[in-house]
């Protein structure tokens, strides 16, 4: 497996990731399936696992993907010291929609609830602050992420759903490693707002949320003859050159495709191998914008 610098930590990590939450939400698989997807990815090579405590049905199954993934990664025969599990915080369940709460107690909370469901026997590899909320400042909400590195709860802090500016205000209050916005074929805005050039120029892994673009996008892949030609002419999935398409970006870049199964993990690994050419690259841009 290609492998890349953890934005500036020294910790090199799998060049392609795998996004927990499908395992987690909604119609979500039997246990065994997810464990069994979970151990595939790291016999591939996968050293880089997304996850969150709103990762779950609701308020009262919090924290249920960080546990899956602590369950899988302990009953795992194999090498697990480079693995790197990268939560967040800052984002509750209320009966299963999705809603932001910086408030500083809570960020206290939940960063140790985090700790205990991945095990609580080693600092949180990464913990990202998942979502800024306008009734606090960023120097609040992410206070309580500095004082859990000071107290070795949190190793690496990162960010999710952040503009220049905000990452700048947060840099101003810990260590960032990370910047995780969605991004895809679909929503470029990280091209637009100058969040990719900005994470490039500081050492920032950006890690692309929602890569397929949701659902509607994701069910009519087929569709669109840029990418359905692409596949076909290099004997991948569609799935593999919109990765492929990601990765070409930039070299900040890594894609954490959720998955639930092993035969889609093994799917998306393979994008590691599948190389784009500008001209291939433009024609996926101008097909999907």
């Amino acid at each position: 497996m290609e492998t890349k610098q953890l934005g500036n930590t020294g910790v090199s990590v799998s060049a392609i990731g795998l996004g927990g939450m499908p395992m987690s939400i909604y119609d979500r698989p039997p246990e065994s399936q997810s464990i069994s997807g979970i151990h595939r990815a790291l016999a591939l090579g996968i050293t880089f696992i997304d996850t969150a405590d709103s990762y779950c049905k609701d308020e009262s199954d919090k924290h249920h993907n960080e546990r899956l993934i602590h369950k899988a990664i302990a009953s795992y025969k194999g090498d697990v010291s480079q693995v790197i599990v990268a939560t967040k915080g800052g984002l509750m369940r209320p009966d299963g929609s999705w809603t932001r709460n910086g408030n500083p107690e809570h960020l206290r909370q939940t960063i140790r609830e985090s700790f205990a469901a991945l095990g609580g026997e080693k600092p949180i590899d990464l913990w990202q602050y998942h979502s800024p909320d306008t009734d606090y400042t960023i120097k609040e909400s992410l206070t309580p992420a500095k004082e859990a590195v000071a107290e070795g709860l949190i190793r690496f802090v990162g960010v999710s759903n952040f503009s220049v500016e905000q990452i700048k205000q947060a840099q101003d209050v810990v260590d960032i490693v990370s910047v995780q916005n969605q991004y895809s074929p679909w929503e470029r805005q990280p091209e637009i707002d100058g969040v990719l050039q900005y994470c490039e120029q500081e050492k920032l892994t950006f890690l692309p949320w929602s890569p397929f673009g949701g659902m509607r996008r994701h069910q009519s892949l087929p569709d669109i003859q840029a990418i359905a030609q692409l596949a076909q002419e290099k004997g991948v999935s569609l799935y593999c050159i919109v990765l492929a398409w990601l990765r070409s970006k930039s070299p900040c870049i890594l894609p954490i495709p959720g998955a639930s199964k092993s035969s889609s993990i093994e799917d998306s690994v393979r994008a590691v191998d599948v190389k784009l050419s500008p001209a291939e690259v433009q024609k996926i841009d101008q097909a999907t914008s």
